[in-house]
């Protein structure tokens, strides 16, 4: 098994990464990621095009993706491995409190004078900026400025340095990138909302084409409108600004799109990618030509029967053709290495002294390293992105070293939980599986509780255990169910399909693969990990 899983991860690696910018195939289906990464920053080097998203209580974060096509990307590095601003950004904040639906958001990536930027902040701490010469890294933390919500990183003409952040507000940076500049622009208001704008107006995407400054930005829950993508423009920062709707059109059943960016191409042709929310799966990348109109970065095809000029524009989406691959951001691990694959993020900062890959040579092993009530406050738990429309994965665990009260499985991991798992209770072990349901205190970001119903379970005699969990993320579906298995050839369905939402209070991400071991009672137990085999049905 080890050695098919590796042939398979070359074959993926040989296949997608390539030599230089290739152009963006004419026909293409969107989503062009069916999974989750969301608040696309953009930038190209000339040789590659690089993608960053938010990836928020998950660790390592800020994951770079690279592309020749833009329409085929890979994770190739992490921006940073955790973050140590508060104990909730290890599941260890008082009552409870954690960052989820918190942590790094919104990142802008800039490619200028010959190194990489990036810049985000974490809401309620102070805003980051790393840097790279190579965008596959090593990144190093540069500094610390104030905090700018939803902060777009310019570098302009004459030197000076912005963030664009807020609903249309800019602040310039000092010269070495650390501070507030002390004689510049702070918290500028560039524009007041017009009539129309009742909703959101953010996630700022700042550019300069022609002496033109463009700010797209996403106008949400507007009465009368889908959501879609806003463009400002002004020959200078603090003159006049004049707005255009560049897309508004729903897609595929999904409702509309917005937040997003463009990029610039070596051939000089413009490219766009804009998420789109798609319940359970996530907010997944669409890829949009740019179409320069009126001196307007458009979006999407134009629609000779459109009222106005943004309305009703075209999203490429060729139904002839499969979903592109999205085995560069999701796949399988034999965890026969000394590292993790970059497929996986920890569910906020690992204890890194209770995970190991060499204690068992081939295995994964998770130890529990305290007490906790349930899969929300557990330490350790190791997920990565459950894309469409369908997908599956199976671990192989040994579970012989369990203590009294211990959990461990793989689960459908989101707000609300389709957990397949051991449970020792009693010195007996049983495979369970249940729906588990996270209570939180939205403003503190505390979990208060847990809502568990065990649906089935049954008697486990052995300590081998496959297990299977299975995801439908079709329109009208997000549904999980679980499979288990002694010998990985014969699998018995266990407990019920469970709905597997999208839910922006409490988690704001999309569904993940969760391979979990938690102590209830005593900690000091461990379980190890043969395996991940993932599989993913990329044609509809």
């Amino acid at each position: 098994m080890r050695l098919l899983l590796a042939i398979a991860a070359v074959c993926t690696v040989a296949t997608t990464a390539l030599a230089k910018i290739v152009d963006t195939p004419e026909k293409y289906r969107n989503p062009v990621v069916y999974a989750d990464a969301p608040d696309m920053g953009l930038c190209s080097d000339g040789k590659y095009y690089y993608m960053v998203s938010t990836t928020m209580h998950m660790m390592p974060g800020a994951p770079i993706m690279r592309s020749t096509d833009m329409v085929r990307w890979e994770i190739v590095s992490y921006v940073f491995d955790r973050i140590e601003d508060s104990p909730a950004f290890s599941l260890e904040g008082e009552g409870g409190k954690t960052v989820y639906g918190q942590g790094q958001w919104a990142t802008s990536m800039r490619y200028h004078k010959g190194r990489f930027y990036i810049w985000f902040v974490c809401n309620g701490f102070r805003g980051f900026i790393f840097t790279a010469d190579k965008a596959e890294g090593p990144w190093k933390l540069h500094s610390r400025p104030p905090y700018m919500h939803d902060g777009s990183l310019f570098f302009d003409d004459d030197g000076k340095t912005y963030v664009f952040h807020g609903s249309g507000i800019v602040s310039q940076l000092n010269a070495d990138l650390t501070d507030l500049a002390p004689d510049g622009l702070r918290g500028y208001s560039l524009f007041g909302k017009d009539e129309e704008e009742t909703g959101i107006l953010e996630g700022s995407s700042i550019f300069k084409k022609d002496g033109w400054y463009y700010l797209m930005m996403i106008s949400g829950f507007v009465k009368g409108h889908c959501r879609r993508e806003v463009c400002y423009r002004s020959r200078s920062i603090t003159g006049k600004w004049e707005k255009r709707v560049l897309i508004e059109t729903p897609f595929d059943g999904h409702g509309g799109i917005g937040q997003g960016c463009v990029v610039e191409g070596p051939d000089g042709k413009w490219h766009s990618l804009i998420f789109q929310d798609r319940g359970g799966v996530g907010r997944t990348p669409c890829l949009l030509p740019v179409c320069w109109e009126d001196g307007w970065p458009m979006l999407g095809i134009a629609n000779p029967d459109s009222p106005s000029p943004g309305v009703g524009r075209v999203i490429p989406n060729d139904t002839s053709m499969p979903y592109p691959s999205v085995r560069g951001f999701c796949g399988s691990d034999d965890f026969n290495g000394n590292r993790l694959s970059l497929y996986w993020q920890w569910n906020h900062n690992p204890v890194d002294s209770a995970w190991s890959l060499s204690e068992r040579k081939g295995w994964l092993r998770l130890k529990t390293p305290r007490t906790v009530p349930n899969i929300f406050l557990a330490p350790n738990t190791l997920t990565q992105r459950m894309p469409g429309p369908e997908c599956s994965g199976v671990v192989k665990m040994d579970v012989s070293g369990m203590k009294d009260g211990d959990r461990a499985g793989l689960a459908a991991f989101q707000s609300d939980s389709a957990v397949l798992q051991v449970a020792m209770d009693g010195g007996k072990k049983r495979i369970a599986m249940c729906e588990e349901r996270m209570k939180m205190d939205s403003r503190a970001r505390a979990v208060i509780g847990d809502d568990i119903k065990e649906v089935e379970s049954v008697p486990l005699e052995g300590n081998v255990v496959w297990f299977r969990v299975r995801a439908n993320f079709r329109a009208g579906q997000d549904w999980a169910e679980t499979d288990w298995s002694l010998d990985g050839k014969s699998w018995r369905r266990i407990g019920s399909r469970m709905k597997i939402g999208f839910d922006w209070q409490r988690m704001f991400m999309g569904s993940r693969f969760g391979i979990f071991n938690y102590a209830t009672k005593v900690s000091g137990g461990h379980v190890d990990v043969d395996a991940f085999i993932f599989d993913c049905e990329e044609h509809e």
